[in-house]
């Protein structure tokens, strides 16, 4: 049906016997970026090294994360269907993995109450080492942003280092653990306040500790 350098990005890593001539609507009105992500073969894209992972949190680079084409598609699949089936990625976070009601309403200030906050794995990580661990910490409470520039305020950076200190630091060398918070364009779920925490080579048994034994949804489907 063609070599890969002449098909059509949403044929891309798909056997031949299951590729469609027209896109399929989960692929439509994509980004230059995600179509370019898309159309890359999966044995053409390079896995991030921790190294490299530590320097695009360093510098700031978030854009810079990617996840491998086959499992972006079907990424981009999964959450089109949970809009189908529950109206928004956000409704399916509150209720099938946070177990939150809406409106979200934290008991304290940010990081009182543990019942304010939750960790889970990162349901479809980026394309990196597969000995890195990719978590998100979800929190009732806003972190505090600068109008101007979006990024966390001073206050509210020093409050996730003392928390991710406190909560992985204790257990884990401080060069195999980052965290970040996206920018507001990077988003995928916007109305849940959210962080990102990356552990390299964890004990299991930390980790199945820290989120109750969550599994993420990449596994299951």
């Amino acid at each position: 049906m063609g070599s890969v350098d002449t098909l059509p990005y949403w044929q891309v890593n798909v056997p031949e016997n299951e590729r469609t001539e027209e896109c399929p609507e989960f692929l439509a009105s994509l980004s230059v970026k995600d179509i370019g992500v898309i159309g890359t073969p999966d044995s053409q894209y390079h896995v991030s090294t921790w190294p490299q992972v530590q320097d695009i949190v360093a510098e700031n680079r978030l854009d810079d994360f990617r996840r491998i084409p086959s499992q972006l598609r079907q990424y981009l699949e999964y959450n089109w269907k949970l809009k189908q089936d529950y109206g928004s990625v956000m409704n399916f976070v509150l209720t099938q993995r946070l177990h939150w009601e809406a409106p979200v309403k934290p008991r304290g200030r940010p990081f009182e109450f543990e019942d304010d906050v939750k960790i889970l794995w990162n349901d479809w990580p980026y394309g990196i080492d597969e000995r890195i661990v990719h978590l998100v910490v979800w929190t009732k409470f806003d972190l505090a942003e600068d109008p101007i520039t979006t990024d966390l305020t001073n206050e509210a950076r020093a409050e996730i280092e003392q928390y991710v200190q406190k909560t992985f630091g204790s257990r884990i060398p401080r060069d195999r653990y980052i965290w970040f918070k996206n920018w507001r364009s990077l988003k995928s779920v916007h109305a849940v306040e959210h962080f990102h925490v990356m552990l390299f080579d964890p004990d299991p048994k930390f980790v199945d500790e820290i989120t109750n034994g969550d599994v993420p949804l990449c596994r299951k489907v």
